[in-house]
């Protein structure tokens, strides 16, 4: 007897999600339905593919390998059916977008409303992830990162560029003073990024060079909880305008520094891992994204 795509799509579900029964609402079934449909998959290959505890699911050697080939059988249906949407005229189908979480709150987010109207049989599933992450296998379709490119196999296509600067809140500022050059930074509380130390490296003219590297006071892992800790006047701050110009303009955050600023821009680039053709539901996002983007100032080369 021959397997089914339900029977694929429900063993790749329940490795994504983790459990069955997050696979289960993922999917709009019951947990009954996913563990039968595992069990008959398993009954026709002669293998079992997940060992099953109280506690976890467990890939086996024989699921593993299986699950790699599951992935193109699924990712050859979706582009054969995209095809035929194609012929329509009619982006369709589900669009897999990933972004740092400052990005996706601060450029997507507000996007989201404007492209469903537009664009209504596109399903978009968006994620956050701070870290680059491995497209194909978060069978992600398209990603939104910040800064120069070093995977040199992914295509891309440049967004804009945004300015970094040194920020604090009025707050901060009337609570400990305003730094007047870079060395007096060693007095003031510095926030930082705990992962990606390049991020600590601020855009600042002084007798060393045009970058100083800080050692921060407190550190996180997102962009976005740092300017949240910059609002709430923790310190001092280096972030992308993208994220901050709205802050700026309301005055909850001001610049700090400013003559000592050297210029320094945060290339925006989209990418994707397909090497043929891009679908529509890709090119018709990155056409609306493109577009709106050039309202910024930010955006601007």
């Amino acid at each position: 007897m021959k397997t089914t795509l339900d029977e694929l799509q429900a063993f790749t579900q329940v490795v994504d999600a983790g459990s069955i029964s997050a696979a289960a609402d993922q999917l709009g079934q019951t947990a009954s339905g996913i563990s039968r449909a595992l069990s008959r998959l398993e009954d026709k290959l002669g293998v079992t593919l997940l060992r099953r505890t109280t506690r976890r699911l467990e890939l086996t050697e024989e699921g593993a390998a299986f699950l790699t080939q599951t992935r193109r059988i699924l990712a050859a249906v979706d582009e054969a059916e995209e095809q035929m949407a194609l012929r329509r005229q009619v982006p369709a189908g589900r669009l897999r977008v990933d972004a740092a979480t400052p990005f996706m709150l601060h450029v997507l987010v507000p996007l989201v409303a404007g492209f469903r109207q537009r664009y209504p049989q596109i399903e978009l599933e968006l994620t956050s992830n701070e870290q680059n992450i491995d497209l194909l296998e978060q069978r992600t379709d398209l990603a939104i990162r910040i800064g120069p490119l070093r995977d040199s196999s992914l295509h891309a296509r440049p967004l804009g560029q945004s300015p970094v600067r040194i920020l604090a809140s009025p707050v901060y500022l009337a609570a400990r003073g305003t730094p007047q050059r870079p060395d007096d930074l060693s007095g003031h509380d510095l926030l930082g990024f705990t992962q990606l130390e390049h991020l600590n490296s601020w855009p600042l003219r002084h007798a060393q060079g045009d970058s100083l590297t800080i050692t921060p006071t407190l550190r996180a892992s997102s962009g976005e909880t740092l300017r949240q800790l910059a609002l709430a006047g923790a310190g001092l701050v280096c972030l992308s305008d993208f994220m901050t110009d709205r802050d700026r303009a309301s005055g909850a955050l001001v610049e700090v520094l400013a003559g000592h600023r050297s210029e320094r821009r945060q290339p925006i680039n989209a990418v994707y891992y397909r090497n043929t053709a891009l679908a529509a539901r890709i090119t018709c996002f990155l056409d609306y994204l493109s577009a709106s983007l050039v309202a910024h100032d930010w955006a601007k080369n």
